[in-house]
């Protein structure tokens, strides 16, 4: 999704008040859990859903690619 909308880690960091290296767990599927505001400030600053960053599977949730 940021590759479509041409922003940058750095730039995402910025508009939405996320650490760099916090950002980038949850953009390499890292994490272990994010919360709602996060979810929703980035899908807010990639004009998306949130449907459109994850993926569901029997694995639990995945980075979409």
């Amino acid at each position: 999704m940021m590759a479509k909308r041409k922003i940058s880690l750095n730039e995402l960091s910025n508009k939405v008040d996320i650490t760099l290296s916090n950002l980038s767990i949850l953009k390499t599927g890292k994490a272990k859990a994010v919360r709602f505001s996060t979810l929703e400030a980035i899908c807010k600053a990639l004009d998306c859903q949130p449907g459109d960053l994850l993926e569901y599977n029997n694995e639990g949730l995945k980075k979409e690619e």
